[in-house]
């Protein structure tokens, strides 16, 4: 049996209102208004396509033996590097091996389907045993354009095995079409579209039915077999004329969720998938539609181990945890749209030399340290002599994972002359459970809600961009825990 072994869902804890945006910018295109209902994910100042996939990877692998992972996809449109494999820097902040295969998946919107049927298509030939699939995507509009409301930021992850398998992964269907309705150049940096009408006219009404219609005709089934039926259409009058006409009811249309976190791109159906799985039922059938030069459907079938699936891997968790932006041009500054002065010390060339980075990319991207054979005690950044004073053992360390052990914070402070897009700056010591101890920045917290004593966890964050270079460097943050009421 082959398909999907775990998912999981990441939404960026940061919510833009979209009646700010139409305050702000609706002056210049009053039709906006249609648009402004609900609000959009916007991904943090140290958040990209990069970090977002490895926020959703670690909740995937949660639980998962990383040593058996054979191969890391990263779908997106929007990723930092066009020379550098960016699912490299996702498999590494994974912690997983060196001796595995990764590749990028990019150039439509489809790439998250895509990059999904090529994972659940090695393990059925039996070639791959452990694929881990993420999607993300950090999308912009041009102010005041429709796409700058619509859009949002989001990703999703899923690992693709034949143990343990939640939804067993029963065929496909595609069809590929140069249909140019999304478009972006080679050095445009905002999405660019057709005219609405073309895109709902030709493209959805067209494409969405006659891969559905593949599909179920590929495979003798109707529509009514599945429990929900998963499709990226983002306009309303359109999604529910595309019911009406291929027969999806209600209670099977899952939801889009355009109002909570806007149109993902390449993550889109991921996430939907992600979505529908937490709340399926065994026997459950699944229908998966992309769209974006054309669509890729997929049928999955949910089996009696969803039941004992995580409960906290989906898109709800992420959902909840959410703050609100105050102003528009916050997100304009962290989005790099609108300029911002940040002060001297953001002239300052600090980008990491790659053979400093290659010599410490283990700990850098990774974020590991070492455990002494000898006397167990564990340090951070690595060693090769114990720290242990009554140890100092030499040359008997081995390596030891610290992105996913809990930390409390031991010091802390909020600062305003450090360059920083979210002032103030704020860092500090983290003391990790089992010992090590280090400086981290914080990130999606305020300063005054921190305390000594409250515990962390680590996320993978965009350290800092060089804008001359045109690249960014990457390390892992502190996030406090909720806490709950």
């Amino acid at each position: 049996m082959v398909g999907i072994c775990s998912f999981s869902g990441y939404v960026p804890r940061y919510r833009l209102n979209r009646k700010l945006i139409y305050q702000a910018m609706g002056w210049m295109n009053p039709g906006n208004i249609a648009n402004a209902k609900g609000e959009k994910a916007v991904a943090n100042f140290d958040e990209d396509s990069i970090t977002m996939a490895v926020a959703a990877g670690l909740i995937a692998l949660t639980g998962k033996d990383r040593s058996k992972v054979e191969c890391v996809y990263l779908a997106s449109t929007t990723m930092p590097y066009k020379e550098r494999l960016n699912s490299n820097i996702v498999s590494a902040a994974l912690g997983l091996n060196d001796h595995i295969r990764t590749a990028d998946f990019s150039g439509g919107l489809k790439a998250g389907t895509t990059a999904l049927l090529a994972a659940l298509e090695g393990v059925e030939s039996k070639r791959l045993n452990n694929v881990v699939v993420t999607a993300a995507e950090c999308r912009l509009g041009k102010p005041a354009s429709p796409q700058e409301l619509i859009l949002g930021d989001a990703a999703a992850a899923m690992v693709v095995g034949n143990e343990n398998v939640l939804a067993e992964f029963k065929g496909s269907y595609s069809v590929a079409y140069d249909f140019v309705d999304h478009y972006r150049g080679h050095s445009t940096k905002y999405d660019r579209q057709w005219e609405d009408r073309w895109i709902r006219d030709l493209g959805y009404d067209q494409f969405v039915p006659e891969v559905i219609n593949g599909l179920l005709n590929k495979y003798a089934l109707k529509i009514e077999d599945f429990a929900k039926v998963i499709y990226d259409c983002h306009y309303p009058a359109a999604r529910k004329k595309l019911n009406k006409v291929i027969g999806i009811a209600p209670d099977a249309d899952q939801n889009n969720f355009q109002t909570e976190i806007g149109q993902s791109g390449a993550a889109q159906s991921l996430m939907m998938l992600s979505s529908a799985l937490e709340e399926a039922n065994p026997g459950d059938k699944l229908l998966v539609v992309s769209f974006g030069s054309g669509c890729d459907a997929l049928y999955f079938e949910v089996t009696e181990n969803i039941k004992k699936r995580a409960k906290n891997n989906g898109i709800s968790t992420s959902l909840t945890n959410k703050a609100f932006l105050d102003n528009y041009s916050k997100y304009l500054v962290w989005r790099g749209i609108l300029p911002g002065e940040g002060g001297l010390r953001t002239e300052e060339d600090e980008w990491t030399r790659w053979p400093a980075l290659w010599r410490s990319r283990k700990m850098v991207l990774g974020l590991w340290g070492t455990k002494c054979r000898k006397c167990r005690a564990v340090q951070i950044p690595p060693q090769k002599v114990c720290v242990n004073q009554e140890c100092n053992a030499v040359g008997e360390t081995e390596d030891y994972l610290f992105s996913d052990k809990v930390g409390y914070i031991e010091s802390f402070t909020g600062d305003m002359l450090a360059a920083t897009l979210n002032p103030p700056a704020i860092y500090g010591q983290i003391k990790f459970d089992g010992g090590g101890k280090m400086m981290f920045d914080f990130t999606d917290c305020d300063l005054d809600v921190l305390k000594t004593g409250m515990s962390v966890s680590m996320s993978f964050r965009r350290k800092y961009y060089d804008e001359k270079r045109d690249l960014s460097g990457y390390f892992w943050k502190a996030v406090p825990f909720k806490e709950e009421n």
